[in-house]
């Protein structure tokens, strides 16, 4: 470990530029970039359901990193255009990313069930675009930052939501190995984090209890839909005040204790933002994660 991050630091230095060496505040993240998708594809007729595509150099095929964004669920705090930033970097490295766009609360049709039918559709066409382009889903990993985090992990909790759910979808591609950047993944227990962080009800992530749904969380909250089977690793910035390393360390140990694998990994001296960007000091770590994902190890 310790001989390989100088290598991926410097990697990340001569590929992504100017490196951030303070604990990167909301314009740094806001004024990420990165290189233009290599094609994009509609899942549905909204301004916001698509997905952009990147390709390494070479014939492939390439292991498959499923990017979703965060944003507290809105428009306000940007996205898929920040993640291009670290779509490049995978690039770089051989990986191919899906980068999601989907449907946010504060969009017609976001929220509750609309955003989880837009990561479903989404990955449908994964599944089906991959038959056409150079791309090995049998390495696959979802990366999910913040509120994208809690979509990512709610990916691979997709078998276990209930065949009564709209959100139940029987031949979902499978999602077992997830890597969750300061993810806000447990709606029932962090929901007074959310609201602090975010300003996020539950009634705008999780619906409204009715006589067919009483409990929200059964068909969406990560942190009820376990054992599913899947591995998350955890990684979060040290002064991360978002998501804090507590929101890291008690989901893996729920995972854990239900039978599920996963680990945390604390970024010294990282932000939230730093989580997400290949111009962050913190990037050599987050890039060990993924492809530790990515290799099923």
């Amino acid at each position: 470990m310790r001989r390989l991050l100088p290598l991926l630091f410097a990697t990340a230095v001569a590929c992504a530029g100017t490196v951030h060496a303070a604990p990167m505040k909301l314009s740094d993240y806001m004024a990420l970039s990165g290189p233009a998708p290599s094609a994009t594809f509609h899942y549905g007729s909204a301004p916001s359901q698509y997905a952009e595509l990147f390709l390494p150099e070479g014939k492939g095929p390439f292991p498959v990193a499923i990017l979703v964004h965060g944003g507290c669920w809105t428009r306000e705090f940007g996205g898929i255009v920040q993640l291009r930033n670290m779509a490049g970097a995978l690039a770089r490295r051989g990986i191919a990313s899906w980068n999601v766009e989907y449907r946010r609360v504060d969009e017609a049709g976001g929220g509750y069930p609309g955003t989880y039918q837009d990561m479903n559709a989404a990955l449908d066409l994964l599944a089906r675009e991959a038959k056409h382009h150079p791309l090995d889903l049998r390495r696959l990993a979802a990366v999910g930052h913040s509120a994208g985090g809690q979509l990512v992990q709610w990916l691979a909790a997709r078998p276990r939501i209930p065949a009564s759910s709209p959100l139940y979808h029987p031949d979902a591609l499978p999602v077992r190995q997830v890597v969750s950047l300061g993810g806000l993944a447990d709606l029932r227990r962090e929901a007074a984090l959310i609201q602090t962080s975010c300003e996020r009800s539950t009634e705008q992530l999780a619906g409204t209890p009715s006589k067919a749904r009483p409990d929200v969380f059964s068909d969406t909250n990560a942190g009820d839909l376990m054992p599913n089977g899947s591995r998350t690793i955890l990684v979060t910035g040290e002064l991360d005040t978002i998501s804090p390393p507590r929101v890291a360390h008690d989901f893996a140990a729920r995972a854990k204790a239900a039978g599920d694998a996963a680990e945390v990994v604390i970024l010294p001296g990282a932000s939230h933002y730093d989580e997400v960007a290949a111009t962050s000091p913190s990037w050599p770590l987050v890039l060990q994660a993924i492809e530790s994902a990515l290799s099923g190890k």
